[in-house]
């Protein structure tokens, strides 16, 4: 399979909605394509995250989503990778690996401290492939959430 990996803009705007909208999905949230697609198109309008697509035979299959950060302890930005995911028909494939090891180079491009992650202690793909690319658990830290 050849693929090919780009940072992508309101020109992939769709497609880019397309995947964002089965991701929310697979986290079993309603389908919503309009909503997902003005969420992504804020994002890319107000410069507020960098989204990387991985097309395979030209057919956008996967994405990563990344947001700036400033890590208090390092005293320099990184990255949260928000969202990553691979169209089912597309997994097997190294694509997720694709991915994040593009996310790493962009915090080497762009001179970034690092990138940090949550996934639900559930997503045993997900606690799998993480620690394989190189990402360390941090079991010294709760992560809370207030939501309005």
């Amino acid at each position: 399979m050849e693929f090919n990996i780009k940072k992508v803009g309101l020109n992939e705007l769709d497609e880019t909605a397309e995947l964002f909208n089965l991701y929310r999905i697979f986290y079993r949230q309603n389908e919503d394509y309009q909503q997902c697609r003005e969420f992504v198109r804020e994002r890319m309008i107000h410069d507020q995250s960098t989204i990387f697509v991985v097309y395979a035979n030209d057919k956008a299959v996967g994405f990563v989503q990344l947001y700036k950060l400033y890590h208090y302890i390092k005293l320099a930005k990184q990255y949260l990778l928000s969202d990553l995911f691979v169209h089912p028909d597309y997994r097997g494939h190294g694509l997720s690996v694709v991915l994040i090891n593009q996310a790493k180079q962009w915090c080497v491009d762009t001179e970034a401290c690092g990138l940090m992650l949550e996934t639900e202690k559930t997503n045993d793909i997900g606690n799998k492939l993480y620690p394989r690319c190189g990402f360390e658990y941090d079991g010294n830290h709760n992560y809370y959430y207030w939501w309005k």
